[in-house]
């Protein structure tokens, strides 16, 4: 079975509840009708319910009856949320007025729905930048226990399956924290090897990556590398971790039995973790093009719950595919 196939074979074990805030953008609508069509969660658009039906009516679209549709300016539950962000917000100076516009934003509506306990994850920025999306997930929904940085990952399914987990790797931090310091890059690796858990089914061997392996090289940089691997062992005893290894000596065993002789994940590992965004970032786009590996993402790691950001071009199949990563994410965090 395919990656992605599995994936939404998950999903459709948890009928978890994701939100669009979007719901008035043509892809979205066409993605939660494609959701719905294949149980992959339960579907909640927000916005103008009339404008959503007439749109889906005009495209075609058989199944957003199905779908929850809000209104974010007029529903039941508006002044519930407008008092809970005054609460949770008042040492930051919230006030009802702020409050009461605030919540007829989706994308503030979408999270605080999330943190009443009315929804298990969004997806979101098919219309909005990153900045957007994350601003009122930081203010409402926060960081996961233990981890203080956010950062995301791509699932790079490649060609050659001699690589990763039959060809599958988690690379990480991708897209968002541009130098994260030894905690916060210890924390991303266990945020990544529970991504690699929850989302691929299977067991990861994280590397944290460098210019040098096993001391071939000193700089301050390689010792920020194993600072973090230190850290992420005592953070995480469980799950297989390593570092400072180099990428051939992470990804081929012949090299790794060299360079790292003992280790259980030189050569093997399936999870492989950036110094820094620089490197994450440029890597994911090298493999994509160069190696014409399949590239989702980027998944957002380390909030207390789904919150992912989807790239302005995105696809409809890709706003599908985030729907069924968000509910097994939302499994995941449940577990």
């Amino acid at each position: 079975m395919e990656l992605l196939d599995s994936i939404k074979q998950n999903a459709r074990k948890h009928n978890k509840r994701i939100v669009l805030p979007e719901g008035y953008e043509e892809r979205n609508i066409k993605a939660a009708d494609i959701a719905i069509a294949e149980g992959l969660a339960q579907i909640i658009l927000l916005g103008d319910p009339a404008e959503m039906k007439a749109h889906a009516a005009q495209l075609g679209l058989k199944n957003l009856g199905k779908a929850t549709m809000i209104d974010p300016k007029s529903h039941a539950k508006k002044q519930h949320y407008i008092d809970m962000m005054v609460e949770l917000r008042k040492s930051k100076g919230m006030t009802v007025e702020e409050a009461s516009k605030l919540i007829e934003d989706p994308l503030y509506l979408g999270v605080l729905m999330i943190k009443n306990g009315d929804a298990d994850g969004e997806v979101s920025g098919a219309d909005h930048a990153t900045g957007d999306v994350l601003r009122p997930a930081f203010h409402y929904v926060k960081t996961a226990p233990g981890i203080s940085v956010v950062s995301g990952a791509f699932i790079m399914i490649l060609q050659d399956k001699s690589f990763g987990e039959n060809g599958v790797l988690i690379f990480a931090d991708s897209a968002v924290t541009p130098d994260p310091t030894d905690k916060q890059l210890a924390e991303i690796a266990v945020a990544s090897a529970h991504t690699a858990r929850t989302i691929c089914g299977f067991e990861p061997k994280v590397a944290l990556l460098s210019f040098s392996t096993k001391g071939s090289a000193k700089h301050e940089l390689v010792d920020k590398v194993i600072s973090a691997a230190a850290i992420a062992k005592q953070m995480a005893p469980d799950i297989m971790i390593e570092g400072e290894l180099q990428g051939d000596a992470a990804l081929v065993e012949s090299i790794g039995q060299k360079k790292a002789p003992g280790s259980r994940i030189a050569g093997k590992a399936n999870v492989l973790i950036f110094p820094d965004l620089n490197c994450g970032n440029i890597a994911y786009k090298l493999v994509q093009r160069l190696a014409h590996a399949e590239a989702i993402g980027p998944i957002l790691q380390g909030m207390a719950a789904p919150i992912n950001d989807l790239s302005r071009g995105c696809s409809v199949s890709d706003i599908v595919s985030m729907i069924a990563i968000a509910a097994n994410q939302a499994a995941g965090l449940k577990k």
